[in-house]
């Protein structure tokens, strides 16, 4: 998720478990850990499929946010014995609220469908339960307006509830999410299965900033794929385009490592496309057809005709700002209350769109 939102739960856990004994200061220290995880961003890579593998990994690890926060409430106790033993803190208690700030930030970037690596350094394909958009401001504002309340008014009284019901209610709405996507998937795989295909893997992501409508991806055996709409709404089957995942091409890269690791990092939800010189692999997870978020060229043809592997870099053409302009975003909201007209899924698909 967002910074604001890391920040803000953060903010919200710890001045709920020590805000009776820090005051406003627990949420400051609660947005600060609630942020911890993501200074890996800092650390740069040779390369773009790199950098997208390797962020949410070690400093996302529940093992590793663990022992930090072990650590913290160890040296804080310490610090807090020798400065002011009649304060009131506990070692239990201070490792419950660092732990809680630090851990959750990870399982909040899971429920998004990026991939966070929770159990690095066992190499498991990363979580990604695509339960939110990874901006969501149905999440987002609650807990954002129960901290500024409780920053205003200080930690007394009711505000500590306050914090707790907003926490509750962020909750719930993850939930909501998790039953949103799991619905999406049902009928999509009957929708398929209506016009006789037998999808071999279904997973559905929301779209842009709610949980209300989703976006919907099915594999074949034949190498195809599918890709759909499909809203809470809905009372018709929903929109779809088949589309190949081009699948023969990717044995040019065939031995290479890069290639391997976007492939376990994505759970293969993978395309491949020539474009002139280059080969382009598309991580089919984010983003809509036509503007994907993550391509990379991979290869590229020698004079010879030869295909080359090469340091991936990342490819211009369509990417995630072509899905929050306006007229599209309209048509998307549009579509979460009203089927007709479908979405235009192949314009938006053909060349020159964005797509290739």
């Amino acid at each position: 998720m967002d910074s604001l939102t890391q920040a803000v739960l953060g903010a919200a856990l710890q001045g709920t478990v020590l805000g009776r004994l820090q005051g406003r200061r627990a949420l400051l220290y609660g947005a600060a850990l609630g942020t911890v995880p993501d200074l890996d961003v800092v650390i740069r890579y040779a390369d773009p499929v790199s950098q997208m593998t390797f962020h949410r990994g070690f400093s996302h690890s529940i093992f590793v946010l663990t022992g930090l926060a072990l650590v913290l409430a160890w040296l804080v106790a310490w610090l807090v014995a020798w400065r002011w033993p009649d304060k009131g803190y506990t070692r239990p208690r201070l490792f419950l609220a660092f732990w809680l700030a630090l851990v959750t930030h990870p399982i909040l970037d899971a429920f998004t469908v990026y991939g966070t690596q929770l159990f690095w350094p066992l190499h498991l394909t990363p979580q990604s339960w695509a339960a939110v958009f990874i901006i969501d401001p149905v999440y987002t504002v609650p807990l954002l307006l129960a901290v500024g309340y409780t920053a205003i008014k200080g930690l007394q009284g009711r505000a500590t509830s306050l914090l707790a019901l907003a926490l509750a209610c962020s909750t719930a709405y993850l939930g909501f999410g998790l039953a949103g996507r799991m619905a999406a998937e049902q009928r999509f795989e009957l929708a398929l299965r209506a016009q006789g295909v037998t999808p071999g893997e279904v997973r559905a992501v929301p779209i842009a900033f709610n949980s209300l409508i989703w976006r919907t991806l099915a594999k074949t055996p034949e190498g195809d794929y599918y890709e759909g709409v499909s809203s809470w709404f809905d009372r018709e089957s929903p929109e779809m385009l088949r589309q190949s995942r081009n699948l023969e091409v990717a044995r040019v890269l065939r031995g290479s490592a890069l290639h391997e690791r976007l492939r376990w990092f994505t759970d293969d939800w993978l395309r491949y496309d020539i474009i002139g010189d280059s080969l382009v692999v598309t991580d089919l997870r984010m983003g809509m057809p036509g503007s994907y978020s993550f391509r990379f060229e991979m290869a590229r043809r020698d004079p010879s005709g030869r295909w080359v592997v090469t340091q991936p870099r990342g490819w211009i053409g369509g990417g995630a700002a072509a899905l929050f302009d306006g007229g599209r975003l309209a048509l998307i909201w549009r579509r979460i209350l009203d089927q007709q007209p479908p979405l235009p899924l192949a314009a938006w698909a053909a060349p020159g769109s964005g797509h290739l």
